[in-house]
């Protein structure tokens, strides 16, 4: 089973493959992020390594089933001369309820809802927390398909598949506190956060239903929006400063 720790190959895959989990992981931090948001300050940090620990647990466990995943290209029914499999439902609920969440919290920053009212004390907030988690995990599964699939078609040994999922879940779950704090920071990262898992999750309905769209052009255009809000937010600060400077 530990055959190939001699084969220099294999690590050039590990490097390769934990490399491109972490890319893949990004929108499952931002997911993460922005859902732990809404649970109190002292609790955010024990979600977001849950959440992480669910993501990695949901990808060990698929890859064990690696059987099960093959099954999941045979197509159950065709829709308009498409043939629909098991894995299209799943990108295809997958990236509907990814929709649906991303406008429904897109609605509440825009309500400004009151979390501090009595009705999202006490109780209510153990509620909020497991209600968090299985959102977290319902997700998780279906970043999880990506994944592993990736993982798959690139890579022989199962061991190898786990020690990469285990070396990325470690790095994101250092990147995810920092990662979360600028998004609370920053409502206009948010926003545009949610945007990017609204693309996310068009892009996987567009996926089930046979339209493949190249990941490169979704990963470059995050980058190149995020660049700008970048740039943005720093134009903010200096104007801030400035106007804070004239007022003394």
């Amino acid at each position: 089973m530990l055959n190939w720790l001699a084969d220099p190959n294999a690590w050039i895959a590990l490097a390769t493959l934990t490399g491109l989990e972490i890319v893949l992981g990004i929108d499952n931090i931002i997911f993460i992020s922005i859902l732990v948001g809404r649970l109190p300050e002292a609790r955010r940090n024990l979600a977001r390594r849950l959440g992480l620990l669910l993501a990695m647990g949901s990808r060990i466990v698929l890859l064990a089933s690696l059987a099960w995943i093959m099954k999941l290209t045979a197509p159950l029914f065709t829709v308009f001369t498409h043939d629909i499999s098991g894995r299209d439902l799943i990108l295809i609920g997958g990236g509907l309820f990814l929709l649906w969440k991303s406008v429904h919290e897109i609605h509440n920053s825009l309500e400004e809802v009151d979390e501090d009212s009595p009705a999202t004390t006490g109780s209510a907030l153990q509620a909020t927390f497991g209600a968090v988690l299985i959102q977290i995990a319902v997700v998780d599964i279906v970043f999880s398909l990506d994944s592993v699939i990736t993982a798959v078609g690139m890579v022989e040994h199962l061991t190898v598949m786990v020690a990469a999922i285990i070396l990325s879940v470690g790095v994101m779950m250092f990147a995810a506190k920092p990662i979360g704090e600028f998004v609370d920071a920053n409502p206009t990262i948010k926003m545009l956060a949610l945007s990017f898992l609204v693309l996310v999750g068009v892009t996987l309905v567009a996926e089930g239903f046979g339209t493949h769209i190249p990941k490169g052009y979704i990963y470059f255009s995050m980058a190149f929006s995020l660049g700008v809000e970048m740039i943005n937010i720093r134009l903010r600060r200096r104007h801030a400063m400035k106007l804070h400077k004239s007022m003394q």
